[in-house]
């Protein structure tokens, strides 16, 4: 069995035949400081994540990425979310949140769910991890 691997900061990670959910790496630079929560974006919304800083501005993207793989449940500090409700609010996951809908900078929405204890992976170790839902730039 052979593991493939991104092979630059550019690359896009490749999804698994049953791993629809990719890293959603921070735009522009790495964080200063070690996320506490995986970001996961599912791949039908990856060229959308890439592009996400040129659609919303950098500064906006890093605000979101670093609000979910810090503190997804809480309040941003910039910008606003709330827990959706409904019947698309449910944790689509065993162990994960209600969906929580992100306002980000007024051009649209990124939905989330969240699992401060996940042991998905393949080493099965426990880790916060952020599962981006959709990605709707259009609907603002």
């Amino acid at each position: 069995m052979t593991s493939s691997k991104s092979t630059g900061r550019r690359s896009n990670p490749s999804p698994g035949a049953y791993r629809p959910h990719v890293a959603a790496r921070r735009p522009g630079a790495s964080p200063s400081i070690k996320p506490k929560f995986r970001v996961l974006v599912h791949r039908q919304y990856l060229d959308l994540w890439n592009a996400l800083s040129q659609r919303v501005g950098l500064e906006s993207a890093q605000q979101f990425w670093d609000h979910v793989a810090m503190t997804p449940g809480e309040p941003p500090a910039v910008g606003t979310s709330g827990v959706m409700k409904g019947k698309h609010a449910a944790a689509k996951w065993q162990g994960y949140s209600k969906t929580i809908h992100y306002e980000i900078s007024g051009a649209g929405r990124i939905d989330y769910q969240y699992n401060a204890k996940s042991s998905e992976g393949r080493k099965g170790d426990t880790h916060g991890v952020v599962k981006i839902m959709t990605i709707d730039l259009e609907s603002h």
